[in-house]
């Protein structure tokens, strides 16, 4: 990276889950399967977070993780007047607060903690499913469009802890603007 910006954020869960609970028909429910909220989670370069449902799936090797602004989740319940949603439910890896995360598409960019540091590639942004109407409230999949987060491939391995960070950026962010819908995709480097 040539210049950096370091902006504190807080990772407010690291979820950790071994299988899907979103698939089938949402009318049939969700699968209970077991979720993790971490103190610590290990990422591994290329193949993203040790004991999660994407890691070393080649399918998802350049978004094995996904990211997460809070304040999109609260602005989606202020928007449909619910809430306040449990942030977990979108299934996210890392849940940030105070990060605007769009304008890291197609950069790298490096979180670190005290549990140590690790170095991401923003892929694309992390689309909602239609799941989101029912595990959040009516109109939450389309309010979510734009600003469910982003999936990253990890270009570096460590191990991420939950609370107080650091995130180092390539390009400029404002954290007034984390919850805030995006549907362009900001403009890449060559």
């Amino acid at each position: 990276m040539s210049e950096q910006y370091r902006y504190d954020v807080e990772i407010l869960h690291l979820l950790v889950s071994p299988a899907h609970a979103y698939f089938g028909r949402a009318r049939d429910g969700a699968a209970d399967v077991a979720t993790l909220d971490a103190e610590l989670a290990e990422v591994v370069e290329g193949k993203g977070i040790v004991g999660d449902r994407f890691f070393g799936k080649a399918a998802h090797m350049d978004a094995a993780v996904t990211l997460f602004a809070v304040e999109s989740l609260e602005a989606i319940a202020a928007e449909l007047g619910a809430g306040p949603f449990d942030p977990l439910l979108p299934r996210r890896n890392l849940v940030l607060r105070g990060a605007e995360l769009v304008p890291l598409i197609g950069h790298e960019f490096t979180l670190e903690t005290a549990g140590g540091s690790v170095t991401f590639h923003a892929g694309r942004h992390a689309h909602p499913c239609a799941w989101m109407d029912a595990v959040l409230a009516p109109g939450a999949h389309k309010a979510m469009r734009g600003r469910g987060g982003l999936r990253c491939r990890p270009t570096t391995s460590g191990t991420l802890a939950r609370g107080p960070a650091v995130l180092v950026s390539p390009v400029p962010l404002d954290a007034a603007r984390a919850g805030q819908q995006s549907l362009l995709r900001p403009n890449r480097l060559p």
